[in-house]
Order: C-alpha cells, then structure tokens, then sequence
C-alpha cells in the first residue's frame, strides 16, 4: 500500500505547496485541507481509511488515532511540517524545508535491541521523619514499601510497610536489581505490647530492591542520578517535588523494555595492552560509570548506560558504536534531508541539531508565539545529542549544509559537544559548527535569524562506512587533499608519532604493543615503521616507550601519504663475526659490548666477549664446544630397572 501525506493549512496560518513536495519526496498528496480537525474531521476519516496515511500535523495525533480506532482502522503516520517549518517567518520559502521533513519521516528506522527488566515493586525509601514515612503509606498500596529511617524515631504501628534504621553506605545496580549494604541496621519486633521496638545495631546488613526513592536531601546515591533508572530523588522540603516522585515510583510494577543503546567491538579496543592503559576516553567520559575495564578491553552494563552516546562519539577507533539506531541510520538520515532539500529547490540549508524532548518544545514555543526557525534550518532530533560527534558535523557538512548548529539542553554533558564541536571546526577549516546553549524560544529564534552563514560549494558525498571513513571522506570533500596536515586540538584521535631518532633504540616495544598496526618493524631490517592513517593517539607507544623517545602530534593528514608507511627510524644490522648473518642493532651490540666486556664477570676475556657479536645459532655452538661447555654434564646414572628392586627384595 503506497501511502498519501494528508495536508492541513491549520487555519490558513501556513502556506503549503502540495505538488512541490510530492515531486521531491515521491509521495501523493492530499488537496490542502484548512481545518482537518475540526470543520473537515469527516473529511480526515475518509482519508484515514483510504489506509497508508501519513498527517502533516502531530499536535491533534491523539484525536486522528481516536478516531482512526472508532472507525476501525489502523492508524495513520504523522510528520510535523508546521511548528518546523510552516509556522515561521519565512513560511513562504518553506517547501524544501517540508519536503526534506517529510522524506525523513518516510525513512524506516532499524529495529533497536533491547532487554527485559522485571520488577516485582519492592520499593526502598530512604529518608527521615514524616516526609518518608508518609510517602510509604500512600506507596504501599502499589509497592511493597519498606522505610529506610537515619536515626530513631517514632514507629508508626501500620504494618502496610516495613520501617528500619540504619546509615545506607553503599548502593549498586538499576531497576529491578539494586543491590544495598546498611551498616547500623536496626529493625523492627512487632510483637509484645506498646510502642515497638528495634533489634540491635549492626554493620554489613545487604539487601536488594527494585526501586529507590531517595528523601533524604542528602548527596545523590549515583553519579548522574536522573540518568539512572528506578532511581527517583526529591527534595523532602518540597512537598509537589516529592508528590510527583511518589507518583512515578507507583509506575515502577511491571516488566519493561531497555534499549541496548550502544554496541561493543571489543577487538577494536585500544584501552590497554600488556597492563598499560591506553586509550580511556569512554571510562572518563561515562556520566553514569557504566562503561569499566575488562583485560586489554572495556565492558559496558547495558542495564547501567543512559544512552547519551558520548563514548561514541569519543571512541577513535570505533569499537563502541551508538546503537538505537544505528551511526549508519543517522548518516543516511543526514544525506536524505540534504539531497530532498536541494531537490525541492533550496540551496545552502543549515542543520539545527536537538533532541527529541526539549528541543521540539523549544521550536514549538517559538513557532506559536514568535518567529519560528528560518526558513532554511533543518531541525535534526536525535535521541541523545551527545552522540553528535565530529563525524556526524563533518558528514552533514559534506552532504550539503552549510551550517551546523546544536541545541543543547539544561542537562546536556557540555564535554564532550565542546571538544567535538572544536575538532570538527578544525577539520573544516572554518567555524561551521555552532553549540547553541539558549533556554528561551526567542534567544534561540534570534541565534539562528542574526547568524551570518555563507553559502559553500562542496560536492556532496555519500556517507558510508565507519565514523573514521566518513570523518576522512567528508574532510577531503570539505578541503580537499591538502599537502600540509591540518592542525588539531589536543587529544584528537587522529595524527602522528614523532620520534627522537638519538634516543631511541629500536627496542620495538612500541610496535609490539600498537593496538592498530599503526607502527611496526620490517622484518628483514632493524626498523620503525609508521602509517598515519592507522593511528588512534592512543598513547600506549608513548607509555611503554623505555627511553621515553615518542610524543604524538595530533593533526589530519588529507594526502595519499597518510596510507603508506614511512619509515620513523632505522640503523644498520650487526654481521655476526662468525657466520656473517645479520641480527640485532649495530649500535646497540657496540654499546653492550662497552658496557660489559672486560667488566663484567661473565665477560673479563675477550672470547667471552665474542659471544655478544654472535647470533644465537653461533653463539650455541661455540658454548657447546668450550671446555667448560655448560651444556655437558657428567655420566649419567644407569637406570634403573624392575630386576633391580625384584634383585634387592631377593639379597633380603
């Protein structure tokens, strides 16, 4: 079934070209209806019921699947054209804008994988007083409550939940799987007459739970708290903060799906090798400590991560990849919005990045009540915008944007976007990518109308393969295949390894251990290989380095020399004064000989000394034939056999 994009003006407040739009996307439209909602419903029922359906208009979706049910139907697709792009300004220029939205939301997402959590509702509030005590009476209801008290107090005699007292020391885990030790745990005696009472103190008490609701005004429990599910935490001395916490605890009963928002590669991993760390972006980076070391690899909980995509974004090498959906998903998104865009007409569209909850309230305000985004800025909602990584920048740039702006939000990592966003204008060579940190619709309505963005004439690219390869890719459409490396920030994962060719000894060490192949030796001479391209600036060379003789040069090399491997350092091989063949490293033989013969013990003469200028073959044989060889031994003892015992039984 083909579907048809049901079009509204909303009253006349927006000018809407139904052929210019279904020329650049593909799709039938329907004639440009004025109030769908109200005066024309019947005429959306019949539309509705055609089947394959898609609204342009997503404020009243909840009336179109109402009545999509009433008349027994299944229920049609939506698209926002009009807070995005009719209700604006410049609604008049408009149609590529629409046509770009609209060919995004025909776009069919990957499935998302995902995991089943189960909790059972054993809810623990941690607090003090009336405020927690109060909570659990209106919980136990929904919950099996029990009350974590600080200090003694008064026991209510209610028995719907559980009270005990004690000091929290430790809590782990997420919904449906908290894990707690309590030292000091004191609980309730529900027999015997009078108030009740409590047993005695006692340290290392564990226990687990389902769901945390955390009164107690103290620190939070976890870092990045409001990213960590089945954790809720409202301030006891506000009574509305702590009412719509106890109401959300209530949801907490159930099985429940949760995404598995990133994938791991492990053997992709540079985080250590031979117990030196290497790269840590991701563990440093990671705001709810999901991410731990596992060996030479990382490890991420997938019970734990929130999803915020900073690791990926971060990670050089690729071996953590945003998952719901998929890096591939969102390039191809990127180049679908950029080529409908210029299909239907528009030049140098600009790209406005946000998420998918702030940011619509954001441009909805503006849109209703001010001037709404310009005419050329595409909205981008992700579902974390801190997986916007420079290869995502660079790739919209490349695909045909002119400009890139990121919303952030109140609660935004500001990291990880920063050294993004300063890598990606490095790259570029200009400042086409903007963090736009604004709270108010028309602060974000003046940011966008007041920029002065210049128009850029790039070639558009086909954005395919890893962050890595589309990061290059976009970068040589961007500045084309400079001579000179491009100069980048620190810590990039990108550039060269400079070594000091008078300390270095040719130890190798650093090959041995590169985690990409990125340096390593020739096999048929003694020497230091390098192949830019491959480098993560990991920093693991740098780390085991025994002489200290290597330091990275971030940069971006564009040419044909970045794939070839050059030589960093080399030196001629030693001849092996008996047989001639070559091993080693002639000045590291000459220095050993030096340094030990005729002072050390083992070699006071100068034919112990021989042996250093010997390869091992050599080397062998002439310890072999010395007199005191130490291979050669006295006679061997006769073995020993059955007759032997069976003889000295019979002597007996």
């Amino acid at each position: 079934m083909s579907n048809t994009l049901i079009l509204c003006d909303c009253s006349g407040s927006q000018t809407i070209d139904g052929d210019g739009i279904s020329q650049a996307c593909g799709i039938s439209c329907s004639k440009v209806y004025t109030g769908l909602c109200t005066t024309q419903i019947g005429d959306a029922a019949r539309e509705i019921e055609k089947g394959g359906a898609i609204i342009a208009c997503l404020q009243e979706r909840i009336l179109f699947e109402e009545l999509a049910d009433e008349i027994g139907v299944p229920a049609a697709g939506f698209v926002d054209i009009r807070d995005r792009a009719g209700w604006s300004d410049d609604g008049t220029k408009s149609t590529p804008k629409m046509a770009a939205l609209v060919s995004d939301a025909l776009l069919a997402q990957p499935p998302s994988k995902a995991v089943d959590i189960y909790s059972d509702g054993r809810c623990l509030i941690v607090g003090s007083g009336d405020v927690a005590l109060s909570a659990a009476a209106e919980l136990a209801e929904f919950l099996s409550v029990t009350v974590l008290l600080d200090g003694p107090s008064d026991i209510p005699s209610n028995r719907s939940f559980d009270v005990v007292v004690g000091q929290l020391k430790m809590a782990s885990g997420t919904l449906g799987a908290f894990e707690l030790r309590i030292d000091g745990l004191q609980q309730t005696l529900p027999g015997g007459r009078g108030a009740l009472q409590l047993t005695a103190p006692r340290d290392g008490g564990k226990t687990d739970c389902d769901v945390i609701l955390d009164l107690s005004g103290a620190s939070p429990l976890f870092p990045a708290h409001h990213k960590r599910d089945g954790y809720l935490r409202a301030d006891p001395r506000d009574p509305i903060s702590v009412a719509k916490a106890v109401a959300q605890a209530a949801q907490f009963v159930g099985s429940f799906d949760k995404p598995f928002y990133v994938k791991v590669e492990s053997h992709l991993c540079a985080h250590s090798r031979a117990k030196i760390t290497g790269c840590s972006k991701c563990l440093d980076i990671c705001p709810t400590g999901a991410i731990l070391p596992d060996g030479e690899h990382v490890t991420v909980d997938p019970l734990i991560c929130a999803g915020c995509g900073s690791c990926s974004a971060l990670c050089p090498s690729g071996a953590i990849t945003y998952d719901a959906p998929p890096v591939s998903f969102q390039f191809a998104r990127l180049q679908n919005l950029a080529q409908t865009y210029a299909k239907a007409g528009g030049k140098s569209p600009r790209l406005l990045v946000c998420d998918n909850d702030f940011g619509p309230e954001m441009i909805a305000l503006s849109a209703r009540f001010g001037r709404g985004l310009p005419g050329d800025v595409v909205p981008f909602e992700l579902q974390s915008i801190s997986g916007f990584g420079h290869a995502e920048m660079l790739a919209a740039l490349a695909c045909g944007f002119a400009h890139v702006d990121v919303l952030m939000t109140p609660r935004t990592e500001t990291e990880t976007l920063t050294r993004e966003c300063a890598l990606a204008c490095a790259i570029a060579g200009a400042d086409q990518v903007r963090l736009l940190d604004v709270a108010d619709p028309d602060a974000l309505s003046e940011a966008l109308y007041s920029a002065d963005i210049s128009a850029q004439d790039v070639e558009p690219i086909l954005p395919q393969g890893s962050r890595r390869q589309v990061a290059r890719l976009a970068a040589t459409a961007l500045r084309g295949k400079l001579d000179d490396p491009i100069a980048l920030p620190e810590n990039a994962p990108y550039g060269a390894v400079v070594v000091d060719t008078d300390a270095c000894t040719l130890c190798l060490s650093c090959a041995a251990l590169c985690p990409t192949g990125a340096l390593a030796d020739n096999p048929d001479a003694p020497q230091l290989r390098f192949q830019e391209d491959a480098c993560l600036q990991c920093g693991l060379c740098t780390r085991v380095c025994p002489e200290k003789a290597i330091t990275l040069k971030p940069q971006f090399n564009l040419s044909d020399q970045a794939f070839t491997q050059v030589t960093l350092n080399e030196e001629d091989p030693f001849a092996c004064i008996s047989c001639g063949a070559l091993f080693g490293v002639k000045s590291t033989i000459e220095g050993v000989m030096e340094k030990l013969v005729g002072k050390h013990a083992m070699f006071e003469t100068s034919e112990a000394g021989q042996l250093i200028q010997m390869c091992d073959k050599c080397r062998v044989e002439v310890q072999y034939r010395n007199e005191d060889n130490p291979f050669q031994g006295g006679e061997r003892p006769r073995v020993v056999t059955t007759e032997d015992y069976l003889s000295k039984r019979r002597d007996h």
